[in-house]
């Protein structure tokens, strides 16, 4: 290993839709790994059908980590992956495997790798809950009152980061601005390299339509169903992903069910392209055109890669 003594990281990374999982399982096979899920909406347990997860047969074969590790009324942040994910890679190391990242929440593979998230910002969940039952208005008047700066930068509407930007404010004195000035970037203990997946846009779009007509086929509208009368608010920042979304308001008869699974499918393709705005600017990275050649020579061209970089780190 080199003088800086950096742990050797593989992450695939790609837009939805584009085939991460199958690659990554043939990957892990490979490089005798287990998978850290990347991924801002798998963390949550009770959505599955809309969040496309593994099979839970899969990932008896292969571990799967921070896969439900919330309840849909907790709020997941991007420091909550950082802790959690360097615990899974001592684990997943100190068992002789690899850490296998895979997934497609590019802000958590910043706040990972880049070190962008260090601090301890205080969280207090009844405050927060409180907070959260407060009018939008009202709410984002008592921040524009404590923090303008942060009210600057956030719309009056978006509940959840108003009241966490005030609750970080009434428990710590501070504004939740000023925390995030201090913020200074720090190296990172990893040596990544990322595979990026990618297919032409015409061949991705097609894909996710089909995904999501599979998944509406599958028990999607039934989950949202469920989560619903169990009391989860569609005001959760879980409830706000694509697909959830739409169905809370097909159940509400304020939407067709077909209306839901366009909506569900311009909102998923909306997505794909914000992120592969921000892959394009991973480094480093190689990238792998899915189009081009058979499942079976992409794979064989990944696992050399990843090998690669993993023997070339070690020397």
């Amino acid at each position: 290993m080199s003088g800086a003594q950096k742990l050797p990281i593989v992450a695939v990374i790609g837009p939805t839709a584009v085939g991460k999982t199958a690659m990554s399982l043939d990957l892990a096979r490979a490089l005798n790994a287990e998978v850290i899920s990347v991924d801002s909406r798998q963390v949550y347990r009770y959505m599955d059908v809309g969040t496309d997860k593994i099979s839970r047969e899969v990932r008896r074969e292969i571990p799967h980590h921070l896969i439900d590790v919330a309840d849909p009324d907790q709020v997941y942040t991007a420091s909550d992956f950082v802790v959690q994910a360097a615990d899974c890679v001592k684990r997943i190391m100190a068992r002789g495997r690899a850490p296998l990242f895979v997934g497609g929440t590019p802000f958590y593979y910043q706040a990972l790798f880049s070190r962008l998230l260090s601090i301890d910002v205080p969280t207090d969940e009844k405050l927060r809950a409180e907070l959260f039952a407060l009018e939008a208005d009202e709410l984002y008047g008592r921040l524009k009152n404590s923090d303008p700066e942060s009210a600057a930068r956030l719309h009056p509407h978006d509940k959840f980061r108003v009241s966490r930007a005030l609750e970080i404010f009434l428990l710590s004195g501070r504004p939740a601005s000023e925390w995030y000035a201090r913020e200074r970037p720090s190296e990172s203990p990893y040596d990544v390299l990322y595979l990026g997946l990618f297919k032409p846009r015409d061949i991705l779009v097609n894909g996710i339509e089909r995904r999501v007509r599979r998944q509406f086929a599958s028990g999607y509208p039934e989950e949202v169903k469920w989560l619903l009368d169990n009391g989860y608010s569609p005001d959760l920042p879980s409830m706000q992903g694509f697909g959830y979304k739409e169905l809370t308001l097909f159940h509400q008869g304020r939407m067709t069910l077909e209306e839901a699974i366009m909506g569900d499918a311009i909102a998923t393709r909306q997505f794909a392209k914000r992120q592969m705005t921000w892959f394009k600017k991973f480094a480093p990275a190689v990238w792998c055109d899915l189009s081009q050649k058979t499942p079976a020579e992409n794979g064989k061209w990944l696992i050399e890669q990843a090998k690669k970089h993993l023997d070339e780190a070690l020397r």
